[in-house]
């Protein structure tokens, strides 16, 4: 039991991938580093930093101020939808950005959790972490508006227009997929091949979590990196990515829909 308790709390680095002690490499994975997150969520970490500022130099509290995640992009319908596709493939891009600069580096979809075969069991462990995270982060939310600590977040403001559903399950999808394949299996494989201890990367990834979504407040900063402690932690134990990836949508997928189909009809929802 202890050792079970000690290898969750304190895991041991797996042998692969090795760590890279050649200079010119390391600097050489320092940069793509830099240059992946310079053009993905780092970037969006740092946006969202700017918004939360901004909206703390505003007179009114924060829980009095409310922040839209899926918007309108185009007055015509058409279009607005186009734009909105835009935006999913450019999330699936982000992720299939960090699981082909892995594969290039000899380190394969199966290596981080990408492989197929135990599909029921990823799916299943993924419904169970959606419940895991999902319910007490439904709370937590709650009790940061209260303490004026978030911003009243709307999931979906879209109008009812025949493909606001679809879009919206394929926008979790593919924030699902762009965040645990960068967040997790690309930052924690090539901060293991640097030679950092499991914890010590798991913290800069949780962080970095939290960092794109400062924008909601410190609610949402906060829920975050517990989330990313929970799933970087599953991750490093089990070496299964799908299951995060399948949480991630599912518990999305609920506050998008869920918001969309409810907001006019539940008043604490408007």
């Amino acid at each position: 039991m202890r050792h079970g308790v000690r290898d969750w709390l304190a895991p041991r680095r797996p042998d692969r991938p090795e760590v890279v002690t050649d200079p010119r490499e390391r600097r050489a994975l320092l940069v793509e580093l830099l240059l992946v997150f310079s053009v993905t969520l780092g970037l969006s970490g740092l946006r969202s930093l700017l918004s939360l500022l901004d909206s703390l130099l505003k007179p009114e509290p924060l829980s009095k101020q409310s922040v839209a995640l899926n918007v309108s992009q185009a007055a015509q319908q058409l279009i607005d939808f186009a734009l909105q596709l835009t935006g999913v493939l450019q999330l699936l891009a982000w992720g299939g950005l960090g699981a082909y600069l892995l594969w290039r580096s000899g380190i394969g979809p199966r290596l981080v959790g990408l492989g197929l075969r135990r599909w029921p069991r990823d799916l299943a462990a993924g419904a169970v972490l959606a419940a895991v995270i999902g319910i007490p982060g439904l709370g937590l939310y709650f009790l940061a508006q209260a303490l004026d600590l978030n911003l009243n977040v709307q999931p979906s403001t879209l109008g009812e227009h025949w493909w606001r559903t679809p879009v919206l399950i394929l926008s979790a999808a593919g924030n699902a997929w762009a965040e645990e394949v960068l967040v997790v299996g690309y930052l924690l494989t090539r901060l293991r091949q640097f030679g950092w201890s499991e914890n010590s990367g798991l913290i800069t990834s949780a962080v970095l979590r939290g960092s794109y979504h400062l924008y909601q407040g410190f609610g949402g900063f906060v829920g975050n990196v517990v989330m990313g402690l929970i799933f970087g932690r599953f991750w490093q134990r089990t070496n299964r990515l799908w299951p995060l990836v399948v949480a991630h949508t599912l518990l999305d997928v609920v506050a998008f829909v869920g918001y969309a189909l409810l907001r006019t009809h539940v008043s604490w929802l408007r």
